[in-house]
Parts: C-alpha cells; structure tokens; sequence
C-alpha cells in the first residue's frame, strides 16, 4: 500500500533534542509536499514545517530557529530536527506528504517534553 511512516518519537527534557522521521512505502517523497504537523489535547491541529518537491522550505513562527526539516532522496524519507524542545512542544507529530490530488497521513509519533 501507498504511505507514510513516522518514528522517532520519545520522551525528552527541556532543551534537549529529537529525530522525527517520515518513511514513505510506495510514494516517492521527492514528489510530494511533506509536512510535519502536531496536535496537542485541547488544540488544533498545527503546521510545524513542510518541504515541497523542489526543496523549499517552510517554518512555523514557533519552531523557528530550532526545528529543521531535510530530504533524504536516497532513503525516501523526511527529517524533522528538533532542537531547544520546550514544553509545549509535546504532541502527536503527523507526516503528510500531498499532491493537488491526492494526501497521505501517517498515523502519528508521540513527543512528550517533560522535566
């Protein structure tokens, strides 16, 4: 089947850092638009960072500075760096890697910033 597959996920403490990953099976990523999104409980769903298929990127003004977002064309797969974590950075990070017709969701990873 077409998707995406996100790992990397843990519990980490303040100021420090985490390696999310999105694999995609069946879907060439360099194609597609990938983002990260993340949902806390009680809130929205929130764009984090996308890369297009051209390479450009983009950063949500809450992430920016300490997040970086990369493209591994031979692995098929898309980096989030997570730098200088805060506490409210605790979600569930979402890949999503779109086209004008088509979007592919992953199920999720858990990042948890806790003292």
């Amino acid at each position: 089947q077409e998707q995406v597959v996100e790992s990397g996920g843990g519990l980490m403490q303040p100021g420090g850092s985490l390696r999310l990953s999105c694999a995609g099976f069946g879907i060439i990523l360099r194609r597609h638009d990938v983002s990260w999104y993340r949902q806390a409980p009680g809130k929205e769903r929130e764009l984090v960072a996308r890369i297009t298929g051209y390479g450009l990127t983009h950063y949500a003004d809450s992430v920016k500075g300490r997040f970086t977002i990369f493209r591994d064309d031979t692995a098929n797969t898309v980096t989030l760096q997570m730098n200088s974590l805060r506490l409210e950075d605790t979600a569930v990070y979402i890949c999503n890697a779109s086209n004008w017709f088509k979007a592919y969701w992953g199920r999720g990873t858990q990042v948890t910033v806790s003292s």
